[in-house]
């Protein structure tokens, strides 16, 4: 059913942000006259990843190594799969085991072109262990809160803002620009534009969670 939900959302995510508009062309005269001199407008370049996204931004990036050999690396993370890509990462160390309770891992790997909220080690910590401990011991009740981080479609910074439909099927709300972000009011953007092979990853200081 997870699977289903990434593929519905990543459909709608994909026509509303990759949709492009029909390139004009000049259909009048196709006669091979030497008069008619004017070079046809070129075809538009493909979009990159690179180019479409830019550069991480954002404190919190210092945190992440700098050897490119590291699998916690923005080198590294490139390569692989959102959540073969957090395993790596330094200071996602909590999100990594709750992912592996909830059973998400296979799911977020294989899903094509998402966006993921991923709260740090120290956003898990600020909620009580009890409650945590709680969420951890809930399968479907983690599955929630944990699908309520990803969103349709690789969103780059400048198409951060906004309401945002999750996989757990709420929304989220981001406000801000250029290099500063706040997800739902409180959660801030600590590190983001984060690239892995499926998907773009904005690390947030708190964790999100959905209405009940």
């Amino acid at each position: 059913m997870i699977k289903s939900r990434i593929a519905s959302l990543v459909a709608v995510g994909a026509a509303g942000v990759f949709a492009l508009s029909a390139c004009g062309s000049n259909g009048g005269n196709t006669s091979s006259s030497p008069q008619n001199t004017t070079p046809a407008a070129p075809a538009p370049a493909p979009t990159t990843q690179a180019a479409m996204t830019g550069d991480t931004f954002g404190a919190g990036c210092a945190a992440v190594p700098t050897d490119a050999s590291n699998p916690g690396s923005f080198t590294a993370m490139a390569k692989v799969p959102v959540a073969t890509a957090a395993s790596g990462n330094p200071v996602l160390k909590t999100l990594v085991t709750a992912v592996t309770k909830a059973e998400l891992g296979d799911t977020l790997n294989s899903a094509k072109d998402i966006t993921v909220f991923a709260p740090t080690d120290d956003a898990f910590a600020k909620i009580p262990a009890d409650s945590m401990n709680a969420v951890l011991a809930d399968q479907n009740k983690l599955k929630s809160v944990l699908t309520y981080h990803v969103v349709a479609g690789r969103l780059t910074p400048a198409q951060l803002a906004g309401t945002h439909k999750t996989l757990q099927g709420g929304e989220i709300t981001v406000a801000g620009s250029g290099t500063s972000y706040t997800v739902n009011g409180s959660s801030k953007v600590v590190c983001g534009n984060v690239q892995t092979a499926n998907a773009t990853v904005y690390i947030v200081d708190t964790v999100l969670m959905p209405a009940s």
